[in-house]
């Protein structure tokens, strides 16, 4: 009964929901502050993402072997809870932007987590990811190491203090491998270190331009990112 329910209310999301948005990015990058904008300007549902401090955050950024998991698991419950009611009581919103993707999770899971446990992680994800829906388009927001890293000492939220360049790369480039492999919904990439729309109104309008464009509510400038396209590998004749 519980399955029927969630179909229905799927069924009727696909019917009656006419817009979702997803703005991701690095830890610092300016995905809260764009969704925030996209809600106030364009009269969108806000989602964030659930809010709950991590009891295991801290410790976990000191020493992520040890609590790698318990932390994972934890965002995961909170972010699957809130997809749920994002279901159930958002039906009828034109436009909905959240600033992050349920997807993403499996990022830092494949990079946290060791064998045993990424086992037992993808044995709940695959019973839960068919209830998550999919945004119409991902913006996601990318900027140079060393300027990620200045945002978040300037956000000066402890946890955070402890995170490593070395960590950034390495969540960039898992990013990017399942962006190579992503078919869902289009992917455009902004490179937030050519635009300030937290501090620059004609920077903040000219994202909302791009937006707009990317919902078909009016022509895409020339100067709008194009869609991310996968780099093709070419297999070699002879194997």
């Amino acid at each position: 009964m519980q399955r029927l329910s969630v179909q229905l209310i799927l069924y009727r999301i696909e019917v009656f929901v006419s817009n979702f948005i997803v703005v991701e990015g690095l830890i610092g990058v300016g995905k809260t502050s764009l969704s925030r904008l996209v809600s106030k300007e364009l009269n969108a549902k806000l989602v964030l993402e659930p809010c709950e401090a991590n009891p295991f955050l801290a410790s976990f950024y000191a020493d992520p072997v040890h609590y790698a998991f318990p932390t994972q698991m934890f965002y995961l419950a909170a972010r699957y809870q809130q997809q749920i009611e994002l279901l159930q009581n958002d039906l009828f919103s034109s436009l909905t932007v959240a600033d992050y993707l349920f997807d993403k999770d499996r990022i830092f899971a494949e990079q946290t987590l060791n064998e045993d446990e990424l086992r037992l992680y993808n044995r709940f994800t695959s019973l839960l990811s068919h209830h998550v829906r999919i945004p119409d388009f991902i913006i996601f927001l990318d900027a140079p190491t060393d300027q990620v890293l200045e945002r978040i000492k300037r956000r000066s939220i402890d946890a955070e203090q402890q995170i490593s360049a070395k960590y950034l790369d390495s969540l960039r480039e898992r990013y990017y491998a399942l962006w190579q492999t992503w078919h869902k919904c289009p992917i455009y990439v902004v490179e937030t270190s050519e635009i300030n729309y937290v501090d620059n109104a004609k920077d903040a309008e000219l994202i909302l331009q791009y937006i707009r464009a990317w919902l078909g509510w009016e022509p895409i400038s020339a100067s709008a990112p194009k869609r991310f396209l996968p780099k093709r590998v070419q297999l070699p004749l002879f194997a």
